[in-house]
């Protein structure tokens, strides 16, 4: 790879600089002993500064070089679709990217501009918090992963950019959330991220020993356990999915965040009826239509109902479930999917069993 590697990068700096053949012949004789004489790191090491001191290299600018170690700090590299939102301010980023490839520092691979194995260790940043380039890409991101990413918004199609970037962006946080732990917007898009592959592309991150390994104090640490236990939940692992939503609702309750503790409540009697423990399940969803009511919360009323409506029917309480139900339509009428299962429950189901 590295003979060809050379070849390559020589003949780009001899075809700009317009040299004869007797002046090629003379380069290659000096690069290929280089390369040869030398311990294989090295020896890609030589080849890797050829290219970045070529004349071809310095005419693309002061980034190029930080450009290239954002390409080889993502494993599946940049996504070519993406460059100008997570590049701005380089406003000749595609003819940068072409050169990298002539160059044969990159290659384009299924929509992606990436770096081979071997390069991608020499040029990744070995400190990525010092790279202000790569800190620069890690906020964008971080931005594009806070769109709200629920149905009933009109930005819910545009969180399915991640289906093809899931490796990248979990690359990203796991970097990151090892440089320094305590940062709160890194755990924030953590759980953004998460919430991103409920919706988009159900499968368990490899975050959660980090997410369960956090302080209890850490503000963000209930929210991340909340999203992860969707994914769980997306999967079919409802013991897990409830017990995760358990720590967070002790977090949460210790906040006194009462908004977070009735929606966790809520999420957690979900997790009962799943797991057939229906008494468990109507004492919470009752707890939360409580603190929903303490807040005037409308919406979160008529969802609590409709949860307590499902709980009661399993359990055989159709009188209750009947009234519960006839909560939902009355407290959410505009929402077409959760009356019409209430009315569903009202007028066609018979009693379990």
């Amino acid at each position: 790879m590295h003979d060809t590697l050379s070849i390559t990068l020589l003949a780009t700096v001899a075809h700009q600089n317009k040299w004869d053949t007797n002046r090629l012949a003379k380069e290659w004789r000096v690069q290929r002993t280089d390369v040869l004489h030398t311990q294989h790191n090295n020896s890609l090491a030589a080849a890797i500064k050829l290219s970045l001191t070529s004349p071809m290299f310095q005419e693309l600018g002061p980034d190029a070089q930080g450009l290239l170690g954002v390409v080889a700090f993502f494993p599946q590299g940049i996504d070519e679709s993406n460059l100008d939102w997570l590049f701005p301010t380089i406003s000749n980023n595609a003819e940068i990217f072409d050169n990298f490839c002539i160059l044969s520092l990159t290659y384009r691979s299924d929509g992606f501009i990436t770096i081979l194995a071997p390069l991608r260790d020499q040029l990744c940043p070995k400190d990525p918090a010092s790279s202000p380039l790569l800190c620069s890409t890690k906020d964008h991101y971080f931005r594009r992963l806070s769109v709200a990413v629920n149905p009933r918004t009109p930005s819910f199609g545009e969180a399915l950019w991640i289906t093809s970037e899931d490796v990248n962006v979990e690359h990203l946080l796991d970097v990151f959330t090892s440089i320094d732990p305590s940062l709160a917007d890194v755990w924030s898009a953590c759980a953004y991220f998460m919430e991103h592959l409920f919706w988009h592309k159900k499968w368990l991150v490899a975050l959660g020993p980090k997410i369960k390994g956090l302080p209890d104090k850490d503000p963000s640490k209930p929210k991340c356990l909340v999203e992860l236990s969707r994914l769980f939940w997306s999967v079919g692992n409802y013991v897990e999915y409830k017990s995760l939503l358990i720590c967070a609702l002790e977090l949460y309750r210790e906040q006194g965040n009462s908004p977070r503790v009735a929606r966790t409540l809520k999420l957690t009697s979900s997790a009962n009826k799943l797991l057939g423990h229906y008494m468990e399940g109507i004492q919470q969803a009752k707890e939360a239509l409580e603190i929903y009511k303490q807040c005037n919360d409308v919406p979160g009323q008529g969802y609590s109902w409709q949860e307590l409506a499902r709980l009661l029917y399993y359990d055989g309480q159709l009188d209750a479930a009947e009234e519960a139900a006839s909560q939902v339509i009355d407290l959410l009428e505009g929402d077409q999917y959760s009356a019409g299962e209430c009315q569903y429950l009202l007028g066609n189901m018979s009693p379990k069993g």
